[in-house]
């Protein structure tokens, strides 16, 4: 990974921690290590630092008091608790964006389902992941709420690694597809009611892949018993 030369800019060395936990290579429950990365990055600790506390705030990373900072560890209930408040957003977005969209925007987004298509027949997780999360995106800009926008993202890197996870069954998979499908359809008949419905579905759906896959703790005989 390329040092960052600039200084101070502790909003890169965030995005750049953010990746490291993305991708696995700061494992939950992990301690920070702020030499190594302070090397890793090229920075000093002052801008690490400043990128650590708003990790903290968006819910990557928990701040330890006199003893640093460590990954956050995903478990089933604080998972669950966040996609409740992801869903209803995606959902009332769904129905904002039946109402707002232009033809010109519809037409995009079928273009970027039908390039998803193609990397599921294809197999290729990842790149489907990257359309998927577009096309998510592009439904959310059409409901023209900047609010609602600015929730969810703060919402969804909290989550993000169970999100994308690699770790995905063909029958999960092949349910995700179709709920998109079902979504392209609703969106292109301007069903706000049914695409708010799919969106709601769609996302939990995704709680069941993620604890089935192991990416999450799963706590819940913990909580029912505490």
């Amino acid at each position: 990974m390329t040092k960052i030369l600039q200084r101070n800019l502790y909003r890169e060395v965030a995005d750049r921690i953010g990746d490291l936990i993305e991708h696995g290579e700061l494992a939950p429950g992990e301690r920070i290590s702020e030499k190594q990365l302070c090397e890793k990055f090229g920075v000093s600790r002052t801008p690490l630092r400043e990128a650590l506390k708003v990790l903290a705030t968006e819910g990557l990373i928990e701040l330890l008091p006199n003893r640093g900072a460590r990954v956050v560890r995903l478990t089933f209930k604080k998972v669950k608790d966040t996609y409740d408040l992801m869903a209803a957003l995606e959902g009332l977005s769904g129905e904002l964006a039946c109402q707002y969209i232009s033809d010109a925007e519809i037409a995009d987004i079928r273009r970027l389902h039908e390039e998803m298509l193609t990397h599921y027949r294809n197999r290729e997780l990842m790149p489907y992941f990257e359309v998927n999360r577009q096309i998510h995106e592009s439904i959310l800009a059409a409901s023209r709420n900047d609010v609602l926008q600015e929730m969810y993202s703060n919402l969804s890197q909290r989550v993000k690694r169970v999100r994308y996870s690699k770790k995905m069954t063909q029958t999960f998979w092949s349910q995700a597809v179709q709920d998109h499908e079902n979504m392209m359809a609703a969106l292109e008949k301007r069903d706000g009611r049914l695409l708010g419905q799919i969106l709601r579905d769609h996302l939990c759906n995704k709680l069941e892949v993620a604890t089935l896959a192991g990416v999450i703790e799963d706590d819940r005989l913990s909580v029912a018993n505490s």
